[in-house]
């Protein structure tokens, strides 16, 4: 699944590209966002909790008015049904904390653990004693990527501003960094993204997975595959990909998308001769997409900014 924090750092990596800064690394960025994340929705529990508070407080004093009346009335019939039995049920628990704790291993019971280990499994401890550990760090994952750029308007609609990606798996952290940066300033259909713009963009992380040849060019599904074409025109070879989003948000069909398809790799064709192209190959395939607009990007790096400095 591509995340949220890939974007972040896209945006991130353009940025202090434009104001010529040092970026964080994917790494501090993924820890910062998984944080304010988190500190943003305790804050929106805060709130609920605050304005689920104040509604109950209401109810409460109306209901221990007539609370009131029934002990009264109790009293006359027995002092001794004096009894705050209903109090409890009227009272608004704070939000759990948690009764468990950390468990920890006293030494009585290592030594019982000890003690109970066979002999040649005392022998391998003994002689594995004061030897360092290192335990094998996680290979990075790799995906090939694409990384998209959009202006967004004033009312909201986006307009293509720099694509750019790679069917070769890499490791995220220099593919990321890498297409960030080669999508705004080297996609050869636009000029170079410059620093006032930053705060129209929007931008889009696709991960892609899931490759199969097609038994035919139509052999794929809108709003689920991305499309990848080669194919041999006039002693010339061509190449293209739609992203699996392209032909949703332009209304396509399968036969529309192809076309467009194989027009912006180059062939000049009439439309219905489309499938007399020759050696026409497809290749369909999935992707996992993250999506963050300025805003959310801008919102996060100012808490980050406002953090104090780690030592």
């Amino acid at each position: 699944m591509a995340s949220t924090a890939y974007a972040v750092y896209c945006f991130e990596v353009l940025a202090a590209s434009l104001e010529k800064r040092e970026a964080l690394t994917l790494n501090q960025v993924e820890t910062l966002w998984s944080k304010y994340s988190n500190s943003t929705q305790a804050e929106d529990d805060g709130e609920e909790l605050d304005n689920y508070d104040a509604e109950m407080t209401e109810d409460e004093h109306d209901e221990d008015e007539g609370e009131d009346e029934v002990k009264i009335e109790s009293i006359k019939h027995d002092a001794s049904s004096l009894q705050p039995s209903n109090i409890s049920s009227l009272r608004i628990s704070s939000p759990a904390t948690g009764s468990s704790t950390p468990s920890t291993i006293s030494t009585t019971s290592s030594q019982a653990a000890l003690d109970s280990t066979s002999k040649s499994s005392s022998k391998s401890s003994f002689f594995s004693f004061g030897q360092k550990q290192h335990p094998a760090l996680p290979k990075e994952e790799e995906y090939p990527l694409f990384v998209t750029w959009n202006t967004v308007n004033s009312r909201g609609y986006k307009s293509l501003r720099g694509c750019i990606g790679t069917f070769n798996a890499v490791a995220l952290s220099d593919g990321l960094k890498s297409y960030a940066i080669t999508s705004a300033f080297e996609d050869s259909r636009f000029s170079p993204i410059s620093l006032s713009e930053l705060p129209t963009l929007s931008i889009n992380v696709t991960l892609l997975m899931n490759f199969t040849p097609c038994s035919g060019p139509l052999e794929w599904n809108v709003g689920t595959h991305g499309i990848r074409v080669s194919f041999s025109y006039h002693g010339r070879h061509y190449g293209a990909t739609y992203l699996p989003d392209v032909a949703v948000a332009q209304g396509w069909t399968r036969e529309e998308t192809m076309i467009s398809l194989m027009r912006k790799a180059g062939w000049s064709g009439r439309s219905s001769d489309w499938k007399k192209v020759g050696d026409l190959k497809c290749i369909r395939y999935e992707g996992k997409v993250a999506t963050l607009g300025y805003s959310q990007y801008r919102d996060w790096k100012t808490w980050t900014d406002s953090r104090p400095k780690e030592q």
